[in-house]
């Protein structure tokens, strides 16, 4: 009899999970809004130009977080690549960025900003995403492990 309930189980979620496709979950809206955050990996190359300046280049690594649990950009990867020049009166930097999610599709993105805030300029995306326009900030905090940070970020958005 449990062999039995075993097997029905399977032969019903299987059935489910033909049926429901996962990311039908994941339709978006046509305008909105989306907040994750995103656990970022840092590595940096950073030169002396003369007293008190730099210049350099990076990327971080990292994981996305829908800020609701689940959702668009929920649990997919995160990559950038940038540029700084350093001051004793801050920073400027510029990159690039792909955010994506569970299902492969991603978000992509021009931005700018200092070390710790700034604005992302959503410059594309793919899959569901594809079409994509709109803009949002973004802020950065360190962690105590040297190279880790933690950032937010907000995509306020309009699909084709």
């Amino acid at each position: 009899m449990k062999r039995t309930n075993t097997m029905l189980f399977l032969a019903v979620f299987s059935t489910a999970l033909v049926v429901v496709p996962p990311c039908a979950a994941q339709d978006l809206p046509k305008s909105g809004s989306i907040n994750i955050h995103t656990g970022w990996k840092l590595t940096p190359e950073v030169f002396e130009v003369s007293d008190k300046r730099s210049v350099g280049h990076g990327s971080v690594v990292g994981v996305n977080f829908n800020d609701k649990g689940s959702g668009p950009l929920h649990n997919g990867p995160a990559v950038c690549v940038f540029t700084f020049l350093g001051s004793e009166n801050g920073s400027m930097n510029k990159g690039y960025c792909a955010f994506g999610d569970a299902d492969g599709d991603r978000i992509l993105t021009d931005w700018d900003g200092n070390a710790e805030q700034g604005t992302n300029h959503i410059a594309g995306g793919t899959g569901k995403y594809k079409g994509i326009t709109g803009s949002g900030p973004w802020k950065c905090w360190g962690t105590p492990t040297q190279g880790a940070f933690h950032c937010t970020q907000r995509f306020d958005y309009k699909l084709p």
